[in-house]
């Protein structure tokens, strides 16, 4: 089971704006603009509103053309700072999508993509980029054009580019769908081979990824080349079918993820040797208690499925740790074990409890610990899973191997922060705060997120 993350994310740049050095007093700043719209207020009759409504998209569009070009000069203004410092030149950018992601408040990985975004329609499509300026394409549609000349050339993206002349109004009144087509032509005729080589290595990325849906379900993906997809899709659907034709009550597409299920595990209740990480409370297990749940990589779960998931389940509680849930005997394939593990909360605040270790890797029990208290990596609007447990204070700089001075990071994340001008330190206080600051000099903070049932109110925080 899963809860919400808690945490307070603050940036410098949010700071009033008195407080924040400019380059040029005679330049209007973004505050300003801020200032304005909040001045605006809906118009007065249906026409001025829906006015408003495409005044306001282009405004967006032309923000995003803005937030492209400064991501850029930022871009800039990092490296050559990171060269002042001794950089060596194939290591410089490192971080600089992070900054970005961090200021946006995006996931690091599409804070990277971002800033890819910026570049390429700064420096290579400058078609593009005045079509999102002028409010003629958003920033997804832009988006979309970036990405289906990512395989060709600079030269030969910038003649799509100055082909589809977007900012002639080409794609006014097209959709998605269309955008997408007319640029992965335009590219194939630009550079056939590299379209079709592009397509081959597409295969190399096959993969199956796991996100969360509401109402407790998850979205199992799959990415596949076309011919094994259509063949899993098929198979599945012959399945449905001679099982609908046989007075099968459930829907088709009900017996295609069943299936699915029960050919992939080995067995039919789908579960099989695997630790689910199911948090709970006592009182929602044992009580009744509607305190919600919160499985470790999925998020939050109600109360009654999380009783349902192991109420036929024999509950026992070993003396050593089991790694994983245990098969059932033959002719018992709908229940599997239940291994109870006990985590100490304080009363006041919900902390976690654990003792620390001297050793210089994180031993099984304590990463498994770190793993349930910070759920999902601590960075800031990244909702990665864990893959490292890191040293906030690195081991190498005197860190020790503590549940205080530890983290749960994704594994770009964790390289992140190894990277020049990258710092963190824990906060003090009832509830495990990191505090993460970055080579602009802004300062970003993460509090672990609160067990299940406990509540905390809202703290302050502020950026440096």
């Amino acid at each position: 089971m899963e809860q919400t993350r808690e945490r307070q994310t603050i940036d410098a740049g949010s700071r009033a704006p008195e407080m924040r050095p400019r380059s040029n007093d005679s330049a209007p700043r973004v505050s300003d603009v801020i200032a304005l719209l909040r001045c605006v207020q809906p118009g007065a009759g249906s026409g001025e509103l829906i006015d408003q409504i495409s005044d306001l998209e282009d405004l967006k569009s032309a923000i995003s053309g803005l937030q492209a070009r400064v991501a850029v000069a930022f871009d800039v203004a990092q490296r050559a700072a990171q060269a002042a410092a001794g950089v060596p030149a194939s290591e410089r950018g490192k971080g600089v999508g992070v900054q970005v992601a961090l200021a946006r408040r995006e996931s690091p990985s599409r804070g990277s993509r971002l800033l890819g975004l910026a570049k390429a329609l700064v420096t290579e499509m400058p078609h593009t980029m005045a079509a999102l300026e002028s409010g003629q394409l958003n920033e997804w549609r832009a988006t979309l054009l970036v990405k289906e000349t990512a395989c060709l050339s600079v030269e030969d993206r910038c003649a799509v580019d100055e082909e589809l002349a977007a900012d002639a109004g080409t794609f006014i009144g097209a959709g998605d769908n269309a955008i997408t087509a007319a640029a992965k032509a335009a590219a194939y005729r630009r550079d056939p081979r590299t379209v079709s080589q592009r397509a081959s290595y597409a295969a190399t990325e096959r993969t199956v990824s796991l996100r969360p849906a509401p109402d407790a379900m998850t979205y199992l993906t799959a990415l596949l080349p076309v011919a094994h997809g259509v063949a899993v899709y098929a198979a599945l659907s012959r399945k449905a079918d001679s099982a609908r034709s046989s007075g099968d009550s459930r829907i088709r597409g009900q017996v295609m993820a069943d299936t699915l299920v029960e050919r992939v595990t080995g067995r039919r209740g789908g579960i099989s040797g695997v630790d689910l990480q199911l948090v709970m409370t006592d009182r929602a297990l044992f009580q009744g208690d509607a305190e919600p749940a919160r499985i470790q990589g999925y998020g939050i779960v109600p109360a009654e499925w999380a009783r349902a998931l192991v109420g036929a389940a024999r509950v026992g509680e070993p003396e050593h740790e089991p790694t994983a849930v245990r098969e059932p005997p033959p002719g018992r394939e709908g229940e599997f074990d239940v291994w109870l593990r006990r985590l100490y909360t304080a009363p006041a605040t919900g902390e976690l409890i654990t003792t620390d270790s001297k050793a210089r890797l994180f031993p099984p029990r304590l990463r498994r610990f770190i793993e349930v208290r910070d759920d999902t990596c601590r960075t800031p609007y990244c909702d990665a899973p864990i893959r490292h447990i890191d040293h906030v204070v690195p081991w190498h700089a005197g860190g020790l191997t503590t549940v205080t001075n530890s983290a749960g990071l994704c594994e770009a994340c964790n390289h992140t922060k190894e990277n020049p001008g990258w710092t963190a330190k824990t906060l003090p206080g009832d509830v495990h705060t990191l505090e993460l600051s970055t080579p602009a000099g802004r300062t970003y903070t993460s509090r672990a997120p609160a067990p299940p049932g406990h509540r905390r109110g809202p703290t302050s925080s502020a950026g440096a």
